[in-house]
């Protein structure tokens, strides 16, 4: 049997991510193909870095996780000088961004010394996710091992000089949508290097409930639901904003917010924050959302809106960003706005009818789509080669 390691910043059934939460997927879906190990950092949260952790190896589900400590807290003001420096003084050399990335963190040396040594035990290592410091130093010692899913899109530090060279090392490159691949290639121009667009397979439990969650959280009513890391950079500014301004003129219809917030949430009666919840009061309260609201400009794939559509629940998503897009015109089942009155005239519309075509052809979309058997074929097929 083939020994595999994903290399992720962060790993562990409470850490909220979207990198994360792919590779625990993925590690857990071929650990009956291949002996499965996830190579990371200590820390739960990206704020500092910190340790959380304390094994140094442990066993999760099956899977074999080593952790490393980070051994430089993350410090905001030297990041955000270096980023000035990069961005807006033109010092956007190979060294410079080098540093900046090592600043950003999780800055774990010894990952990168262990994939070093180590890497003549290993048939692949898995790479997740562009930015941070274990795949950007990590890769380097195993590049021709070196499978990378670098979750892509376009925003400032992608353009930065030292990932010029990060997205030119991997043997093969594993993309989630049509619409990273076409980003990527357009940017780097690095279509010699063998890729696959390879997505994830969309699983249910049994019985999703969206009443339990109703009584579980005290929740009465219609609402929109956001589910992910609650976080400027994920457009939660804009989103309170805009419903804030939706409900002057709306007041029957809430917003439910799960998931840890990196920002200040505004307090308004029809406004309800509860934090991370466990994934089945996740699915149920998708189940009972009358719309899933992704505002981000910035994703490469969101499970949270193919989970919305697999439950048929309406999807409604930020045009800004290519790939929510192209989920929605692939499918004929969500929707997306531009500005306020788009987003507006969208809500309104879905609020008040039942959208029942649209519901059909979301589960559509994922039955044609998002099915493990053809997603784990596919990750067989790139490991074999």
């Amino acid at each position: 049997m083939k020994r595999i390691a994903f290399v992720n910043q962060r790993y562990g059934k409470e850490v909220n991510g979207g990198s994360e939460y792919y590779t625990m997927l993925m590690a857990q879906k071929l650990k009956e193909y291949y002996e499965v190990e996830v190579l990371t950092s200590k820390a739960l949260t990206y704020e500092k870095w910190e340790d959380y952790y304390k094994e140094d190896v442990e066993d999760i589900d099956g899977v074999r996780v080593r952790r490393f400590s980070v051994k430089r807290k993350r410090s905001r003001g030297s990041q955000r000088l270096l980023k000035i420096l990069i961005t807006r003084f033109g010092v956007n050399t190979r060294r410079m961004t080098e540093t900046w990335n090592k600043v950003l963190g999780p800055y774990v040396p010894d990952l990168v010394k262990y994939i070093r040594e180590n890497k003549d035990e290993y048939d692949a290592f898995i790479f997740v996710t562009y930015m941070y410091y274990p795949t950007v130093f990590g890769m380097r010692e195993a590049a021709e091992k070196a499978i990378f899913v670098p979750t892509a899109h376009d925003e400032y530090c992608i353009y930065f000089k030292l990932y010029e060279k990060v997205f030119r090392l991997p043997r093969k490159i594993v993309f989630l949508t049509p619409e990273e691949r076409d980003f990527v290639h357009r940017l780097f121009h690095n279509e010699e290097i063998d890729s696959e667009v390879i997505s994830v397979g969309i699983d249910l439990p049994a019985n999703v409930d969206a009443e339990s969650f109703r009584k579980k959280y005290g929740i009465e009513g219609e609402y929109m639901l956001y589910a992910g890391r609650v976080d400027a950079e994920k457009g939660c500014d804009e989103m309170f904003a805009y419903f804030q301004r939706f409900s002057e003129n709306s007041k029957d219809l809430q917003l439910v917010v799960i998931g840890k917030a990196y920002m200040d949430i505004p307090e308004q009666d029809n406004i309800q924050y509860l934090g991370f919840v466990p994934e089945e009061d996740k699915y149920n309260a998708i189940k009972g959302a009358k719309i899933l609201w992704l505002p981000s400009q910035f994703e490469s794939l969101s499970i949270a809106v193919l989970e919305a559509m697999a439950l048929g629940v309406p999807v409604v998503v930020n045009g800004k960003c290519e790939v929510l897009r192209g989920h929605c015109e692939r499918s004929d089942a969500g929707m997306w706005y531009n500005n306020y009155n788009e987003m507006e005239q969208i809500v309104s519309h879905i609020k008040n009818s039942e959208n029942v075509e649209m519901r059909i052809k979301a589960r559509k979309y994922i039955g044609n789509c998002f099915q493990w058997n053809k997603i784990i074929k596919k990750w067989k097929m790139i490991i074999e080669d």
